[in-house]
């Protein structure tokens, strides 16, 4: 009676499933290929997911890793829901079986044991080797009916399919095997396959036919099975990150991206894991099988606790995970090689002479000037794109738009900072004797390699190449696509000026498809990310990057407080220049807080007769809608970033109160009091926890250009390194050089015989020729 109702159960469940699956299943691509980048496995509708051993059992190799297996299918139930097509290579029933018949064996060897030794003996007991194929056999029913139980929490339904060698090599099985798995999808079922391990004989070392792969494992079974459906993607889960050009955990193993046909020769191979019959030469050349007959693969970890959980999705979405294999090379080089061929060359850069790095920046200053109808040529096909487009807002638009005055401006700011670079890296900031003959010092040096991420702002190219160049920095530069014609000529130009003493490679453009994430995944390779763009795109940068600093603020959300002691002519100015000069700027006003004694004053109703005349919308906070019968638009929040002729008005009742609201509502930014009253003033800019806080100025004025800092990389709101815009400064870190003479520490312990000076010396900077820089 049980059974039936479970059977009746099954029925209808998959008669849903069916029902489902036919309603929203998608269209699969047409074959033709495989696919040539990874952004475009997102296209990935048939999905082969190849489960290694050392995936699916535990470290002791008896039995399941269960929650490692429960997180796998998560991901492949998520993908079969979204309308792809899954199937699944499993291990595991060697491992299962195993340790079934441990149990077993112990259990009986215990009892007769018992019997007739006494209890005292059951720590005798020894285990017999066991079988593979006794273990398969008794392993498969137990796997199969685990992950029934696990793809039922999500609705799903699977069937097992045990195959051999001569199902594939027998032509009426071969479509026998086809015709099952394809009803299967049909009726959005996922199909989980797996060597027949209790018949199946031990495979013949060069047993492949001519241009067909032989099953010998798990990894030539994915690849024939992906092959023969005609998949478009097989996933290939390892205990490894994927493949490396020598055996992991080598001093010079490098994990690669990306890998091509052909490139096989120069990998050199470690041992197999420690289960399973396969290794990473049979991954590599069931992987390249595949791909030849038109499926793309991926080989991953799929035992990472950090990463387990999501790598099968995020390969599927096109993120940089394990090896990718692809048949067509990318025509530039990757990101991993620019970054390695920048730090070289950056290092170089460091070593120059302070006037050689100068010579650089003033060299692209007049390149600036001499190219601008080359510059503002491509800057016109990049803004006839957008427009036509129609995807960028009015504010992207101008910060796109490129023209002579704005590189008039940019050449002047260059050579500020060609002044400054004279006297940026190998400053000496502290020197100390030690002790006799024993002096240290601190000096300025190179943070090393730097990622700076901008969106629609060409500008901002020539700007931070040339604080890198003063700074000794390599340079990784990621442009928007709405630049990507003048960020083109600008780095041509900028490689140009590098060229001058030989550091042509210390700057470079990322032009492949690479993703923002996938960049900040470099943590080895790069040493700083600057995001300069929206507050999203820092905030996306912030949450993506892995073990790399990020400098930078989120947002920009400036307060202008009007004190009742304000003089009328500064705040009309300093608010209308706040707001109105370039409302798209980090630096814009975005709440403008009034005392509650300016109220129904002349000088309330000019400081809104002016904002109105600047068309400027307003929203009225809680308070100052209060006062109001017929109010503006209330503000949906009071931490809100406008970018635009928009502002928030709120009411306090002091200069405490507006100090307390902007550290509520703030992003520590820049803030600005108008106030005639000096003490008020004072105790504002003390008070205030900003990067920048003003006395009657304009938040305009937070920019490293007016700061006199020649350019800025962006304005941070971080609390350690540097804060506030950050120019030439705030790309430098220091490093202490001990000189010596044959000086040990056990000389300065109890027993020794020397003793401590720590005398502060005078600072003084060693000739250009004689700076340590690297």
């Amino acid at each position: 009676m049980l059974l039936r109702r479970l059977t009746l159960d099954y029925q209808r469940h998959v008669c849903r499933l069916i029902s489902r699956a036919l309603t929203r299943a998608p269209q699969l691509r047409a074959h033709g290929g495989s696919f040539a980048h990874r952004g475009e496995l997102r296209q990935a509708k048939r999905i082969v997911v190849k489960l290694g051993s050392a995936v699916v059992t535990r470290g002791d190799e008896c039995g399941l890793a269960l929650g490692r297996l429960a997180s796998i299918v998560e991901q492949v139930a998520m993908l079969q829901n979204q309308g792809r097509e899954m199937m699944i290579v499993t291990s595991g029933a060697v491992a299962f079986g195993k340790q079934r018949l441990r149990h077993e064996i112990l259990l009986s060897q215990s009892v007769r044991q018992a019997l007739h030794s006494g209890s005292n003996q059951l720590k005798d007991v020894s285990l017999p080797v066991l079988e593979a194929r006794a273990c398969a056999a008794a392993g498969q029913s137990g796997l199969m009916a685990l992950y029934e139980a696990m793809f039922t929490q999500y609705s799903t339904c699977t069937a097992q399919v045990l195959v051999t060698n001569l199902d594939f090599h027998d032509d009426q099985k071969r479509r026998n095997l086809n015709s099952t798995l394809r009803e299967l999808l049909r009726m959005n079922i996922v199909p989980i396959v797996n060597t027949n391990d209790a018949v199946v004989p031990p495979p013949e070392p060069d047993s492949d036919l001519q241009g067909v792969i032989s099953i010998k494992d798990n990894d030539s079974l994915a690849a024939r099975l992906a092959v023969e459906m005609k998949a478009d993607l097989l996933i290939a889960l390892s205990d490894v990150e994927g493949l490396y050009n020598s055996p992991p955990g080598t001093d010079d193993a490098k994990l690669i991206d990306i890998f091509y046909p052909g490139d096989q020769q120069a990998i050199i191979y470690g041992t197999k894991s420690r289960v399973g019959i396969g290794g990473m030469e049979a991954k590599v050349k069931a992987a390249l099988w595949a791909l030849q007959g038109g499926t793309s693969v991926v080989i991953a970890n799929g035992t990472h606790p950090k990463v387990t959980g999501h790598v099968i999705t995020d390969i599927v979405e096109g993120k940089k995970v394990g090896t990718f294999f692809s048949e067509i090379k990318p025509a530039g080089p990757t990101v991993e090689h620019q970054t390695e061929t920048a730090r070289n060359s950056g290092r170089t850069l460091a070593s120059l002479q302070p006037d050689q790095r100068s010579e650089i920046i003033c060299r692209l200053a007049e390149l600036l000037t001499e190219k601008k109808e080359e510059i503002l040529t491509a800057n016109e096909t990049d803004m006839d794109l957008a427009v036509n487009a129609g995807r960028l807002p009015p504010a992207m638009l101008k910060r796109l738009s490129l023209s002579p005055s704005k590189l008039s401006s940019l050449a002047v700011g260059l050579r500020q900072i060609a002044v400054a670079a004279q006297d940026s890296v190998g400053r000496v900031l502290r020197r100390t004797r030690v002790a006799h003959n024993l002096e240290l010092e601190q000096i300025t040096v190179p943070i090393g390699v730097l990622l700076v991420i901008f969106e629609a702002r060409p500008d901002c190219l020539p700007q931070v190449s040339a604080l890198a160049i003063a700074s000794g920095n390599a340079l990784l530069l990621k442009g928007g696509k709405e630049a990507a014609n003048t960020n083109r000529v600008l780095h041509q130009l900028t490689q140009e000026a590098l060229s001058m003493h030989g550091v042509r490679e210390a700057v470079q453009l990322v032009s492949t498809r690479e993703e923002v994430e996938d960049l900040c995944r470099l943590d080895k390779m790069i040493d700083l990310i600057v995001p300069r763009g929206s507050s999203q795109l820092v905030r996306n940068i912030q949450r993506a990057a892995r073990g790399i600093p990020v400098l930078g603020h989120s947002e920009g959300i400036c307060h202008v407080y009007v004190d009742a002691e304000a003089s009328v002519d500064k705040v009309i100015k300093i608010v209308r220049d706040s707001k109105c000069d370039y409302p798209a700027a980090c630096n814009a006003m975005e709440s403008l807080l009034i005392h509650r004694d300016i109220l129904r004053t002349p000088l309330f109703d000019q400081i809104v007769d002016m904002l109105r005349t600047e068309r400027v919308k307003i929203h009225a906070g809680p308070r100052f809608a209060s006062y109001l019968t017929f109010s503006p638009s209330e503000a949906k929040s009071l931490r809100t970033e406008y970018g635009d002729l928009e502002c928030c008005i709120e009411v306090v009742d002091s200069m405490q109160e507006a100090v307390d609201h902007i550290h509520k509502y703030g992003s520590s930014h820049t803030d600005v009091i108008v106030t005639e009253n000096e003490d008020t003033a004072e105790r504002f800019l003390q008070l205030l926890d900003s990067a920048c806080v003003f006395w009657n100025a304009s938040s305009r004025f937070a920019d490293g250009y007016r700061f006199g800092l020649g350019a800025e990389v962006g304005v941070s709101t971080a609390r350690i390194h540097a804060r506030g815009p950050v120019g030439l400064e705030g790309l430098l870190t220091t490093k202490w050089v001990l000189r010596g003479d044959g000086h040990t520490a056990a000389d300065f312990s109890e027993q020794g015989t020397r003793k401590y000076l720590h005398e502060n010396l005078p600072v003084t900077q060693p000739a250009a020729g004689q700076r340590d820089s690297n």
